[in-house]
């Protein structure tokens, strides 16, 4: 059985890929890591779930957000860009006017309340 030492080389040689070299899978599993590190400090947040419940039933301009959820201009675009940086929510531009819409995986609010 390897000991603790052992299995902390087998580690980072598998995270530093054969002969220190990066290898796909490593870099395949840290880009996973941080897209679901992204995702659930989005959703990990009621305002934020409140957000994205509120676009889901069609208040998806800043006005309409602003007005369903009661936060001020500033917060509400900071938890929008979190919400955009976790991969819940997208811009879209529609009659020149700045709309939110939820992607797949921002649909999932369902699922978390």
């Amino acid at each position: 059985m390897p000991g603790e030492s052992e299995t902390k080389k087998g580690a980072q040689a598998h995270k530093d890929g054969f002969h220190g070299e990066t290898s796909a899978v490593s870099e395949s599993i840290e880009e996973t890591r941080r897209y679901h590190r992204l995702y659930l400090r989005a959703v990990n947040n009621p305002l934020r779930r409140k957000i994205l419940l509120a676009i889901k039933e069609g208040y998806n301009s800043m006005k309409d957000l602003q007005k369903e959820t009661g936060l001020n201009k500033t917060n509400l675009e900071w938890h929008l860009s979190i919400l955009e940086q976790g991969f819940c929510v997208e811009k879209i531009e529609e009659s020149g006017k700045l709309l939110y819409k939820l992607t797949k995986e921002g649909q999932l609010i369902e699922y978390l309340i």
